[in-house]
């Protein structure tokens, strides 16, 4: 059974880091793209980073480049996303997920930025 699970949330100042971890297991994590999206409250989800298989590429859009970075380690099957110079807009419940659309994803970890 394919499983995501994340972690690393938590309350920041603007401004601030954090570094969220996602474990997988269930599947080989190895061969697959892999993405980190986010939902606001009451929006819908939005895509916020993706790495390629072999973690050679990665994508962001503009509302997060130069600021978060996607990482993996395939030898341990595990995701993160390095978030830095954190925004009030940023404020969220970030996943883990198996492609851009936030289908198949974890149960997520809060990340709100308040001051």
């Amino acid at each position: 059974e394919l499983k995501l699970v994340e972690s690393g949330g938590g309350l920041v100042q603007p401004g601030g880091s954090l570094r969220l971890s996602c474990a997988a297991s269930g599947f080989r994590f190895g061969l697959y793209p892999m993405a980190w999206v986010r939902q606001a409250p009451g929006k819908g989800l939005e895509w916020v980073a993706d790495i390629t298989a072999s973690g050679t590429k990665t994508y962001y859009p503009d509302s997060v480049k130069g600021r978060f970075t996607i990482s993996r380690d395939n030898a341990k099957s595990t995701l993160d996303l390095q978030l830095n110079s954190l925004k009030t807009e940023d404020t969220a419940m970030y996943y883990c997920s198996t492609s851009r659309t936030g289908t198949t994803r974890g149960q997520g970890t809060q990340v709100t930025v308040s001051s």
